[in-house]
């Protein structure tokens, strides 16, 4: 007995710790490679730092401080960043009426020839502009993108032009842009302060259409296509906005984060990959979110301007699009959306400022008069163009009522404050803000500016910019957003 109660112990005895060992062989190995991974991670974010391409900023987008920057006014670059200009302009037209979301985007031979990464849309083809926009923001794709370049520019060409006034005209100074896409091109070139200027314009001055850029993944006829902004959906609070890379421009990534009242844009340019970018801008927001402020935002950081003129070709093209839809067409539902959805937004004082982010003064547009507007029709107004200036096409409602040979000529300046369907609903939010403004708003003058089936809500009279932007001023510490604009 006594031997074999020996022998089964010297059986567990050598049993036991060749299972032990196998066991913390095993949790060692575990250990090792979890420690290997958030290294590796350290690693990634400490390389991508040192990378001699390297460039990054982020942006407290409350209040506009830069928290964090290298190598932030180097030219750089963009890739496929271009596209937020892109969808930028795509977005203004969207809200001045020039085009709808359902409006067809016809594919030239050009556009369809754009290399990948793309739709596939055959040359003579179409898509909508919801499809195009959805494209841009999870494919980034270029065939759709160079599409609405020569939709809303006339060409490729033209619409670089303007894209290039419109990130000047945003600040952007050192920003040049030469295609819709961001395909290589060596005269195309932005750094990473202009880009987190442009990521934070996109959401405060086109909320309602924002929301594009957190889409993982839509159907395109029997495909279903996933975003490459792998920060969408795993880190909490990214929102956005846009991915690129081209060998030249190495791994770029612009991202908005909201997060417990606090927002911020980071931006890194010139990435060695895919994993060293995003591990980048993953420490970049776990490091600077918390210092970011959440107190501010009640009024824009970066002026919203008047669109760029158009090719007279761009205006043929969009009336021509817009008559290939045989179907009614009416406004996108807003009925849902935040009050912010409905109304202009605010300038900023054209004055310098300690902000490193809003060093560059704004260039004032310039007056323009109406052009003379006669029997025109209020139940039946004509198609607006393509990037047309407000102040080239409106008049008052009014005066669009008046004798038809009486030519109506609105100069000056004015604060817009709201757009509503009806002319009642405009003229019912300039007597709601009358009574806010006190009075600065004495001597203005309430108009409801018709403009493709709806109607602008403006405060006209103001002799000066500086005087429409006091008056616009007061309205915002009263709680109601405006912009100050040329007429």
């Amino acid at each position: 007995m006594q031997a074999k109660s020996r022998i089964v112990l010297r059986s567990v005895s050598s049993v036991s710790p060749s299972r032990s060992r196998n066991f913390l062989i095993r949790a060692v190995m575990a250990l090792s490679l979890a420690a290997g991974i958030v290294m590796a991670d350290s690693i990634d974010a400490d390389a991508e730092a040192a990378n001699s391409k390297y460039a990054g900023i982020v942006v407290d987008a409350k209040t506009g401080n830069v928290l964090y920057s290298e190598n932030a006014d180097r030219l750089q670059y963009p890739a496929s960043l271009t596209k937020m200009m892109t969808l930028y302009l795509t977005f203004e037209a969207l809200e001045q009426g020039r085009i709808r979301l359902d409006t067809p985007v016809p594919f030239s031979a050009h556009a369809s020839a754009q290399a990948p990464t793309k739709l596939g849309v055959r040359a003579g083809g179409t898509i909508t502009v919801e499809q195009a926009i959805l494209g841009l923001v999870t494919l980034s794709a270029n065939d759709a993108s160079t599409a609405l370049g020569e939709l809303l520019g006339g060409s490729e060409d033209r619409f670089a032009q303007v894209m290039t006034a419109k990130a000047h005209a945003l600040g952007m100074t050192r920003t040049t842009y030469r295609n819709a896409n961001g395909l290589p091109n060596t005269a195309q070139m932005t750094t990473a302060r202009d880009q987190a200027r442009l990521g934070i314009a996109l959401r405060q001055h086109f909320p309602q259409y924002y929301g594009y850029f957190s889409t993982q993944s839509f159907k395109f006829g029997n495909r279903i296509i996933r975003s490459h902004n792998r920060l969408v959906g795993s880190v909490r609070g990214v929102d956005g906005i846009k991915t690129g890379y081209t060998r030249a421009a190495g791994f770029n990534l612009v991202s908005s984060v909201q997060v417990d009242g606090k927002s911020i844009v980071g931006v890194v340019l010139g990435g060695a990959s895919t994993p060293a970018r995003d591990n980048q801008m993953r420490k970049l927001i776990a490091a600077y979110l918390p210092k970011a402020s959440s107190r501010g935002g009640s009024s824009e950081l970066i002026a919203q301007t008047p669109p760029q003129p158009a090719a007279p070709v761009a205006e043929t093209r969009v009336a021509s699009a817009a008559a290939e839809v045989s179907v009614p067409r009416t406004a996108p539902d807003t009925r849902s959306q935040p009050a912010s959805a409905q109304v202009a937004y605010a300038d900023v004082a054209q004055s310098k400022s300690e902000n490193p982010l809003l060093q560059q003064e704004m260039p004032a547009p310039k007056k323009v008069k109406t052009q003379a507007i006669k029997q025109a029709s209020v139940a039946t107004p004509a198609p607006a163009p393509a990037y047309v200036p407000p102040e080239q096409g409106d008049t008052s409602v009014d005066e669009l009522t008046t004798a038809s040979t009486k030519e109506a000529q609105l100069t000056g300046w004015a604060v817009q404050i709201g757009v509503s369907a009806s002319k009642e609903g405009a003229m019912d939010l300039l007597d709601s803000a009358k009574s806010k403004g006190g009075k600065a708003l004495r001597s203005a003058k309430p108009i409801a500016v018709a403009n493709a089936g709806s109607y602008r809500a403006r405060f006209g009279g103001f002799d000066d910019q500086r005087s429409a932007v006091n008056a616009c001023n007061a309205l915002k510490r009263a709680g109601v957003k405006c912009w100050a604009t040329a007429q």
